[in-house]
């Protein structure tokens, strides 16, 4: 077990929360991996898609924000035919896999 505050861990295995925040973290819940997943979904799915790579377009982190509301990646659009629009924040396949229908 372990507790933690703004100043870190505060009692408990220390150890298991590096792990966690180095290990588990990294794999499975940062900005790439997200992307990656997405991207992969997306592919196998046969769906085109553009890419907008926020780090090379800081430009358009602004339009991100707007459209999902957060700060947070991928944030994937999804155009119908009728043009209208829906917006996934995450790789979140229960939001997505019904747009993308």
């Amino acid at each position: 077990y372990f507790s933690i505050s703004d100043g870190g861990v505060k009692s408990g295995d220390d150890t298991r929360w590096n792990h966690m925040i180095n290990v588990l973290a990294a794999k499975y819940m940062s900005d790439s991996m997200n992307y990656r997943r997405m991207q992969k979904y997306l592919d196998v799915k046969g769906n085109k898609y553009d890419v907008v790579n926020l780090d090379e377009h800081p430009e358009r982190r602004t339009e991100a924000q707007r459209l999902s509301g957060a700060l947070t990646v991928p944030v994937t659009v999804v155009t119908k035919q009728d043009d209208s629009q829906q917006v996934v924040v995450g790789y979140n396949l229960q939001q997505l896999a019904p747009a993308l229908a």
